[in-house]
């Protein structure tokens, strides 16, 4: 492939590290971040979520997770959320502390929402984000020069997918 690619969101792990999922396993070069301070996963109730430092290994949240309460957090798709992480890279990375050097191609990010409606961040929609955004990324390897292109790619894809994007151009 011959774009470098990454996935920016806030502290929500699920769309952002879906997206990161299909696109290596299809060859891309993808990265993937979070925004927040810390990361945040749904607790027993919206005021007791767990968190925990960027850089902690999906290892050791799912281990921390499944001693705390292995039933709530299977049920409600933690365990499994972060067992596919853990296949994907070691730990959750904060962009501002990695990646905000400019060294990407095309830098994806997805709607922020704040902390509770996080929880309403379900698997289906998260794959299908995530199916969308492989699609888009096949558009742009299509094309020699996806700087002459984008507006008609954009234009397109919103036609085909009805859904509208937010998206900037940056040249660096």
């Amino acid at each position: 492939m011959k774009y470098r690619y990454a996935m920016v969101c806030s502290s929500n792990q699920n769309r952002s590290m879906e997206a990161h999922s299909i696109l290596k396993n299809k060859g891309f070069n993808v990265s993937s971040y979070g925004t927040g301070a810390h990361v945040k996963l749904p607790g027993p109730s919206l005021r007791e979520p767990n968190v925990y430092d960027f850089g902690t290994p999906y290892k050791h949240m799912f281990d921390d997770l499944r001693r705390k309460d292995p039933e709530l957090y299977k049920r409600n798709g933690i365990l499994p959320m972060l067992k596919r992480n853990a296949a994907v890279k070691t730990a959750p990375q904060r962009w501002q502390d990695n990646a905000a050097d400019g060294s990407f191609d095309v830098v994806f990010t997805f709607e922020e929402k704040v902390f509770d409606m996080v929880i309403e961040d379900n698997h289906e929609e998260a794959a299908i984000g995530a199916r969308l955004i492989f699609d888009l990324c096949q558009e742009l390897e299509r094309t020699e020069s996806w700087e002459d292109s984008i507006d008609d790619i954009v234009i397109t894809f919103e036609k085909q997918q009805r859904r509208k994007l937010l998206y900037s151009i940056s040249f660096y």
